[in-house]
């Protein structure tokens, strides 16, 4: 199979590229080139005969419709997003353009293709998003492909509406769709603005290690190379028109998360204090969900996917990693915001 992946030089992007190479299929990376993007996530398969690389901008309608015509794909996955809750807080705008104005133009784009070749019965468009979508839940329950949404910040309001659109041109068209809704990634490769690698890269650093409120947000936290498994699943077995939510079954409040990464650089790095020692609480994000957790029963009854990668275990992965590749995130501290409390407003 051929695939577009939109966004393949980003975290999750650049997971699915690497898999579906190694699985086989040929793949184009269609990628912005923005601030969170690094080919250097995709330098390992990038002399496959099977990878290709388009800079564009899924905003960008004439530039679609050429990637389009040249490499006809068999399926698109739609992982290209704005996706960081707090520049999304300092600054909506963006959010608002690519999240919902670039997915209305990929998915004109990709009917356009589809109409052009007779409405081939095998081909997807397989937009990827997120469990924020469907705002914040209390101590108890599960987000369900059923859970109503309510977004509670610009990131997550701006990927409601592009699953809607996604929803819309399925039922409106006739576009061969298929959704899935996923919980919090970290894993290598994960760009150095997000908790898991900000704890990690602070507590390295000797910098305070930041924690949000009181700490006590809950979230369920996903293997990046399980998640890909599933996305691949997804496109290739999912039933079109549905939606899959993907979890890790492992929910962890933030503190908790912060102390265990702080142990596991204890015996991995030993430093001359314990590493939990720098911790420091901070003003909570506006608007901050308390707790998300997926049940993730229907792609595990469906389509047999389920995750194979404790916290733990990815966990004491993914700080071997950084500790392994300090030139990979060395290079991206330089950019714009990162190092930065954002979000504050």
């Amino acid at each position: 199979m051929k695939l577009l992946v939109t966004g393949g030089a980003g975290f999750i992007g650049s997971a699915v590229v690497r898999l579906a190479i190694a699985q086989g299929h040929e793949v184009v990376n269609l990628d912005a080139l923005t601030y969170a993007a690094c080919l250097d996530n995709v330098a390992s398969v990038a002399d496959n005969a099977g990878y290709a690389f388009e800079e564009a901008d899924i905003r960008d309608a004439a530039a679609l419709k050429r990637v389009f015509d040249t490499h006809q794909p068999d399926a698109v996955m739609h992982l290209a997003a704005e996706s960081h809750v707090d520049r999304s807080i300092d600054g909506p705008g963006s959010f608002i353009d690519t999240n919902v104005t670039g997915t209305y133009t990929l998915l004109e784009a990709a009917r356009a293709y589809w109409d052009g070749r007779g409405r081939p019965e095998a081909f997807r468009f397989h937009h990827i998003s997120t469990d924020e979508v469907f705002g914040t839940l209390g101590e108890t329950g599960m987000f369900t492909e059923e859970t109503p949404y309510a977004p509670n910040s610009p990131y997550s309001a701006s990927k409601a509406a592009s699953d809607h659109l996604v929803r819309a041109w399925h039922e409106t068209y006739g576009l061969p769709v298929v959704l899935s809704n996923c919980s919090n990634n970290y894993g290598p490769f994960h760009f150095p603005e997000k908790l898991i690698p900000v704890v990690i890269l602070n507590a390295l650093a000797g910098k305070d290690i930041p924690v949000y409120g009181a700490g006590l947000n809950v979230r369920d936290w996903l293997f990046v190379e399980d998640h890909a498994t599933a996305l691949l699943t997804v496109v290739t077995k999912g039933e079109v028109g549905r939606s899959y939510n993907i979890g890790g079954n492992a929910e962890a409040r933030n503190i908790d998360l912060v102390h265990m990464i702080c142990t596991l650089l204890d015996d991995l790095r030993p430093a001359a204090k314990p590493y939990a020692e720098q911790i420091r609480y901070v003003t909570d994000r506006p608007g901050h969900d308390l707790r998300y957790a997926i049940d993730a029963t229907r792609i595990r009854d469906e389509l047999g996917w389920t995750p194979t990668v404790t916290l733990a275990e990815g966990l004491a992965f993914t700080i071997q990693w950084y500790l392994d590749n300090e030139a990979w995130w060395t290079a991206l501290q330089n950019r714009e915001g990162v190092g930065k409390r954002l979000g504050v407003a």
